[in-house]
């Protein structure tokens, strides 16, 4: 039986949309490969919350933020009071990610 609840924001599925569709204009295979991993691993947190890392930026730290890192994307999640997982954010490794502060 799992334990955590996972939510979703619209910012991280708009996010994992843009992410799919500009790999998929390229190479569709590799897009749903990608998106396939990226929902395995979300999944883990149901029964691992803590499986990510915490960002080295110490105000990410200080709101509670946790990482996972799927190839060149990380997504950015909190564990909540009520035993919820919410994703906040997907972006390329490659982006600062300044802007969630």
């Amino acid at each position: 039986m799992k334990k955590y609840n996972l939510n979703i924001t619209e910012a991280a599925e708009q996010d994992l949309a843009e992410i799919i569709e500009y790999i998929a204009s390229d190479n569709p295979a590799a897009a749903i490969k990608l998106a396939d991993k990226i929902d395995e691993s979300i999944l883990k947190l149901e029964d691992f919350p803590q499986i990510g890392v915490i960002p080295k930026n110490r105000r990410l730290e200080r709101r509670g933020y946790g990482m996972l890192i799927i190839d060149s994307y990380l997504i950015f999640y909190v564990i909540m009071d009520d035993k919820t997982v919410e994703i906040r954010r997907v972006i390329s490794g490659k982006r600062d990610y300044q802007f969630l502060l």
